[in-house]
């Protein structure tokens, strides 16, 4: 996202109008809160916020076209604004209104989807940019990597006079994942743990949120490293939280052909990087640069052992009358073994 001392120059100089696109909606509601923080400082009305995915054109024409009583321009947000939304006709008029403004500033957010690393925007999405863009300033805000994730982290911690060590960091993503609204709330509960001192790893283990598929790789990798009486503790911790077998079977089936996919593409020379695209995932490819390092030590012939034993796992779990945590214990030491080559 642009600078706060870009945005101020850009206000300075009476940019009219600010457009924020992105595939997450935390990178939009934050670059729309700093620029209209940084348009409203000097005056005392608060900017008009005009909710919705297609608010209606009469609506923003009346908004842009009040005369502020502090000779200050009005600033009008559109927030959450979906240009598909629209008719061609009344996208026109939207895209006339924009050019022709003289009273107001206007602050356009849009979420857009991912389509192979990509954000899908279709025809009119494309003509909104083309026309913000002639008129002001446009960005497309890209989705945050895991090391700026883990510094928003750390800084948000600092912000409430915590320390957040990089260790804990790390392990508070991978156990919640990348999405920052989450994030962001449980660095607040953490430090609100700690006394407002230090949060350390072992207080994300114990109160962050439980994150299945991340406990799931946690397992794996205690597998990996031969630990079978640690990945049965692990599992008897998420029984006891109540995680049905079947999903716990399905998060590991999808953990283990992560690893299958990547191992593939090393045999073919593709990192995993490339890997995420050919296999149409969606997000951050953190998830496979973890699987990447995991299957570093399973030769292709393990991995589709142990694949096969995750499968008469789940055709046991969904047949046989047996106690669902011995079949998965069983399964977990003969993942061991299957991965260990015996």
């Amino acid at each position: 996202m642009a600078t706060e001392a870009k945005l101020r120059q850009l206000a300075d100089k009476g940019c009219p109008v600010y457009y924020f696109y992105s595939s997450e909606r935390y990178l939009v509601r934050q670059a729309i809160a700093a620029i209209t923080r940084i348009l409203t400082a000097d005056s005392d009305e608060d900017a008009t916020v005009l909710d919705g995915a297609a608010p209606e054109i009469e609506q923003l024409i009346m908004a842009a076209g009040t005369i502020s009583f502090f000779g200050t321009r009005r600033v009008v947000v559109l927030p959450e604004i979906d240009p598909a939304a629209y008719s061609d006709k009344d996208l026109e008029e939207l895209n006339s209104t924009l050019s022709s403004l003289e009273n107001a500033v206007v602050v356009l957010g849009s979420v857009f989807e991912l389509e192979r690393s990509k954000l899908k925007t279709g025809k009119r999405a494309q003509k909104l940019i083309a026309q913000c863009k002639a008129l002001g300033y446009t960005e497309e805000l890209a989705k945050p990597k895991p090391f700026e994730l883990k510094m928003m982290m750390i800084d948000r911690a600092k912000e409430q006079k915590t320390t957040l060590p990089d260790g804990a960091a790390a392990a508070l993503l991978e156990r919640c994942g990348e999405d920052p609204f989450l994030l962001e709330n449980e660095v607040d509960k953490l430090c609100a743990l700690s006394g407002y001192q230090t949060v350390t790893a072992a207080m994300v283990a114990e109160m962050g949120t439980v994150s299945l598929e991340a406990d799931v790789f946690e397992m794996i990798r205690m597998i990996t490293a031969k630990n079978a009486t640690g990945a049965c503790k692990k599992l008897q911790t998420l029984l006891r939280l109540q995680q049905e077998p079947i999903a716990i079977t399905a998060a590991m089936i999808g953990s283990y052909v992560d690893l299958y996919r990547v191992k593939l593409g090393a045999a073919k020379r593709k990192n995993y990087s490339t890997v995420f695209k050919d296999f149409g995932y969606k997000g951050s490819d953190y998830r496979l640069k973890r699987s990447a390092e995991t299957a570093s030590h399973y030769t292709l012939g393990q991995i589709e052992n142990c694949m096969q034993v995750l499968l008469e796992l789940d055709q046991s779990l969904k047949s046989q009358p047996t106690d669902d945590q011995i079949l998965l214990e069983t399964a977990l030491c003969r993942l061991a073994m299957a991965g260990s080559g015996r």
